[in-house]
């Protein structure tokens, strides 16, 4: 063995026996941030969006091979349509509620889906004539759905609160073009970032579910904002269409790390994989689902497994 050899492999056990001393699990080990294809090229419409996980590891997300239908991708990237909507919905957020059920966002019909996860029966959560486009969605640990609702003409837009009954109430007002949206781990803090204007914004969550206290936590200089997702820790994954990237925040809005994609044009990000550390992200220049794995898993995959969310047939 040769002097280089040997020093390769003396930084390698050293290298390791910090992890083990830190406690870090080998995963801290494995190359993270590295983007790859998780379905082909164009297997999905330009109007791909969601995606969301259920507790087998399936990927769901919208526009599968053709509008108005939700596909589901197996982890090994086998895909089949799971639903087509009825009328002239056409999806987009989908987000799983505290009882295992979906729930898609339907921005032409103005309307909230229930999606029974085993049989695929679909039933109107909520509707909403007031509405603009539903956009993306999320869900307390109490079933409560917030749904961005952005105004595109007019560069504006709202946020709406669905209760479990499916009651609908405006829940903020006098927003940009509301956009990606999500809950921290503690329940009190509403994230909704602003496409156009590329402002993230913080709410507080009220016990009865009313928004307050708005603050501005991050803003961008360039390249929209689109979806966005919370890990166990509170940061923020928030897709850059136009850039080709994920960007990682802290709860503050400080930027932690930022993901290459091969696409430009990544609408919308979830966590899955069997430790709930692997992002899917939606990506519309290709029509396709990729992925990439990150050190920390997906908020929504915790609670999921907590709260024994099913999975669909």
């Amino acid at each position: 063995m040769d002097t280089s050899t040997r020093l390769a492999c003396a930084l390698a056990f050293a290298v390791c026996q910090a992890a083990h001393a830190a406690g870090a699990p080998p995963a801290t080990l494995e190359r993270l941030h590295v983007a790859s294809a998780l379905t082909p090229p164009q297997s999905f419409t330009f109007g791909v969006e969601g995606p969301a996980v259920d507790a087998a590891g399936n990927v769901y997300a919208v526009n599968f091979a053709r509008q108005q239908t939700i596909g589901k991708v197996k982890p090994n990237g086998e895909a089949t349509v799971f639903a087509t909507l009825p009328g002239t919905s056409i999806g987009n957020g989908i987000r799983f509620g505290p009882d295992g059920a979906m729930f898609v966002a339907d921005y032409v019909e103005h309307t909230i889906y229930r999606i029974d996860p085993a049989s695929g029966t679909i039933a109107v959560h909520a509707r909403e004539a007031a509405m603009s486009q539903p956009n993306d969605l999320a869900i307390t640990a109490g079933g409560v759905i917030y749904a961005s609702d952005p105004d595109w003409k007019n560069n504006t837009g709202r946020v709406w609160r669905i209760d479990p009954d499916g009651k609908v109430t405006l829940a903020a007002d006098q927003l940009g073009t509301a956009n990606g949206i999500d809950v921290s781990p503690d329940g009190r803090t509403l994230y909704v970032n602003e496409s156009v204007q590329r402002y993230i914004w913080a709410f507080t969550i009220a016990p009865d579910g009313t928004l307050g206290g708005k603050r501005r936590i991050a803003s961008f200089t360039d390249f929209a904002l689109d979806g966005m997702r919370v890990d166990v820790d509170g940061n923020l994954y928030v897709t850059r269409i136009g850039k080709g990237t994920v960007v990682k925040l802290s709860p503050r809005g400080r930027v932690l790390a930022e993901i290459a994609l091969p696409g430009k044009k990544p609408s919308n990000i979830s966590f899955g994989g069997p430790d709930g550390r692997t992002a899917y992200v939606t990506e519309v220049e290709n029509g396709q689902l990729l992925q990439f794995r990150v050190a920390r898993p997906g908020l929504e995959w915790q609670q999921r497994q907590a709260g024994g969310i099913k999975a669909a047939q």
